[in-house]
């Protein structure tokens, strides 16, 4: 199986790359510019998601792909527009014409930030994103369902909480997920032989999460780490921090805070 990872000299792409390349015969490694540290079967190609024929190169051959590519916090529209959007939609529209079947999109928690921390969500929930960054991950899954129906293509929607060797504070009790965890969510996209269009969290077996996350559990994930072995730490981390009341109230933390200036009163 030659597999593509894109943003993968970002973080989350350097903490699951010992996990990933044992899922692939090749692991091709692709970013803006060319990675340098490859072992084993990886190789590395640099593109530029805004360049059409530089996907279309990338994805010559490969049998599945693994998209962390894009802008991966709040930014302004143009930045999100650019690699999220458009940049998106030029990596379904490559995989479609190159016969890559498999995707696997990073999509993120922020497309429902602003439900409510005292509200269990599952896979099913209205998108209700708490930023530019969000909503357009919102379009990615609602871009791959489009490819999935349309075209055949088999697609995994990860809506990763945060990835860490540890959680860093309260609110990532709830949506930490390990490196090893989110790699074996990213295998059952790669292998599963009935995949057609899922939505899954990318939490690991945290007693405090927000998500029921059982579609997840019937697709085969088992996780295999604990946010709660961290509650020590994340407790004296918040402590010292404490959220403000907006952030307090929602999912998505601060990114529901940042230019806030609705009624917290009607977000129910």
């Amino acid at each position: 199986m030659r597999v593509v990872m894109t943003g993968a000299a970002g973080g989350v792409g350097a903490m699951i790359r010992p996990f990933v390349r044992k899922l692939a015969s090749e692991l091709v490694l692709s970013d803006l510019q060319e990675i340098t540290d490859c072992v084993d079967n990886e190789v590395s190609h640099a593109a530029d998601l805004t360049d059409q024929d530089a996907i279309e190169r990338l994805l010559e051959g490969a049998d599945g792909l693994i998209h962390l590519g894009g802008q991966s916090v709040e930014a302004d529209w143009e930045a999100v527009l650019d690699a999220n959007i458009i940049g998106l939609y030029n990596t379904y529209e490559a995989a479609r014409r190159q016969g890559c079947k498999r995707i696997i999109f990073a999509t993120t928690n922020h497309v429902v930030g602003y439900y409510r921390r005292q509200r269990t969500i599952d896979h099913t929930v209205m998108p209700r994103p708490d930023s530019r960054y969000g909503a357009s991950k919102a379009f990615g899954e609602a871009l791959g369902r489009l490819y999935a129906d349309k075209h055949g293509l088999r697609v995994l929607n990860i809506r990763i909480g945060n990835v860490g060797e540890k959680p860093l504070d309260v609110r990532r009790l709830a949506i930490w997920i390990s490196p090893r965890d989110l790699s074996q969510l990213i295998g059952i996209g790669l292998t599963h032989p009935d995949l057609h269009y899922e939505v899954v969290y990318g939490g690991s077996d945290n007693a405090r999460s927000w998500w029921d996350n059982s579609n997840a559990y019937r697709l085969g994930y088992q996780p295999q780490d604990q946010a709660e072995a961290f509650a020590e730490i994340a407790h004296e981390a918040s402590n010292a921090k404490p959220d403000d009341p907006i952030t307090a109230q929602f999912q998505g933390g601060t990114f529901c805070a940042d230019e806030f200036d609705g009624e917290t009163g009607r977000i129910t």
